[in-house]
């Protein structure tokens, strides 16, 4: 039996901090990681002294860890996280740091993501991603999340009529909202021939269906709604979260993931149901990934994903706002910041401070992770519905 969930009352989320991506970086992760701790702390109005909780993610950290990062960014936390777990990395930061705030664990939590992108980083990193992958995939000639996703993306092709044409308009509607951001790598509009005539990278997988690694950092703040308000800031209130790790192992391929399991205790504890959610922040390493999120997080049934796309406008201003900042396949994939960018978008809009990509009245966004190719299949997943707060 499992016991009913606690709620977030008294928990505010603050001071969403995003380093302007690169494509290459001659930095480290540390230098990343630094400028977002300071560009969140400074819009607080705090020094690095003033914070007592800590939350890290990062895949080019090593070999440092948050541990290294305490003595080398000078801090002394009484409450201290590493969050190993890429895309879903930021749902599952803000729930440990939102309960330790809750029990009086820490009073403030910052909460930072953030890659570097050498020349030769992303070979690197797939060279030792996991045990699984050095044993059971490189052997074979078999390595990289392009192959795996297009193993996935063939089957939900066929399993349920999808054709590219639907996977492109999530791609080319991310496009159009990313050329409103400022921060993203991606620069110029796509249009759905763009899409269709691209380069092919893995049958049935093109170009444009793969994020770009590059390198940059993500971070926000954990701390009371009572701290926020004494400190003028715009905050963001928890409404619910759910997180899920090796969902539906028996599955042969992975057509859905661990948000369906939970689904319902999430939206049972936000009150509120898929209409009720203003924007939807996925995350986006390939288009297949968002289809299954529309699906398994109740905007449509299992299977009837590339109708849902076909039948809405993805965009900022459209019916379905969904990854307003353009995600990861238009803004990059800054590593394990990429399990960041949805969030801490979403907090800049439910708190109206989203500048060129603001969703107008949006009040409640729903966000999801999803993380860890340990093998054949992202074995995280995550989700929150958050909400803007009333000063």
């Amino acid at each position: 039996m499992s016991r009913t969930r606690l709620g977030y009352e008294g928990v505010a989320v603050v001071c969403p901090a995003t380093v302007p991506y690169q494509r290459f970086s001659v930095e480290t992760a540390h230098w990343w990681i630094a400028r977002a701790l300071k560009q969140s702390l400074d819009q607080a109005g705090l020094r690095p002294g003033d914070i007592d909780g800590f939350a890290v993610s990062s895949f080019t950290l090593f070999p440092d860890n948050a541990v290294g990062l305490t003595q080398h960014l000078g801090l002394c936390p009484r409450w201290l996280d590493h969050v190993p777990m890429g895309g879903a990395s930021g749902i599952v930061a803000l729930r440990r740091a939102a309960r330790a705030v809750q029990a009086g664990d820490a009073d403030i939590v910052a909460c930072v993501a953030g890659d570097t992108n050498h020349i030769d980083s992303f070979r690197n990193l797939l060279s030792s991603f996991s045990r699984f992958s050095q044993d059971a995939s490189y052997p074979y000639g078999f390595g990289g999340p392009n192959a795996n996703f297009a193993l996935l993306t063939d089957r939900y092709m066929k399993d349920y009529g999808a054709t590219r044409e639907d996977f492109g308009r999530i791609c080319v509607a991310q496009r159009d909202n990313a050329l409103r951001n400022p921060n993203a790598l991606m620069k110029k509009p796509l249009t759905l021939d763009q899409y269709l005539n691209a380069r092919p990278i893995s049958d049935p997988i093109a170009l444009f269906d793969c994020v770009m690694p590059c390198a940059g950092s993500e971070a926000f703040l954990v701390m009371t709604v009572e701290e926020a308000r004494r400190r003028d800031l715009p905050f963001a209130v928890i409404a619910g979260t759910i997180e899920r790790h090796n969902a539906f192992a028996d599955d042969p391929i992975q057509l859905r993931g661990g948000w369906a399991m939970d689904i319902d205790d999430l939206y049972g504890m936000a009150d509120c149901g898929p209409s009720d959610i203003d924007l939807l922040q996925t995350y986006d390493d390939y288009p297949v990934i968002s289809m299954m999120q529309f699906e398994d997080l109740g905007f449509c049934e299992k299977g009837e994903g590339s109708q849902f796309v076909q039948n809405r406008d993805l965009t900022i201003s459209g019916d379905f706002p969904h990854n307003t900042s353009g995600g990861q396949l238009s803004a990059g994939q800054a590593g394990a910041a990429g399990g960041y960018i949805g969030l801490v978008e979403a907090i800049r809009q439910v708190t109206e401070k989203a500048g060129p990509t603001q969703v107008p009245g949006a009040s409640r966004a729903m966000v999801s992770g999803f993380g860890v190719i340990n093998y054949d299949r992202g074995v995280c997943s995550g989700a929150a519905i958050i909400e803007g707060g009333r000063a």
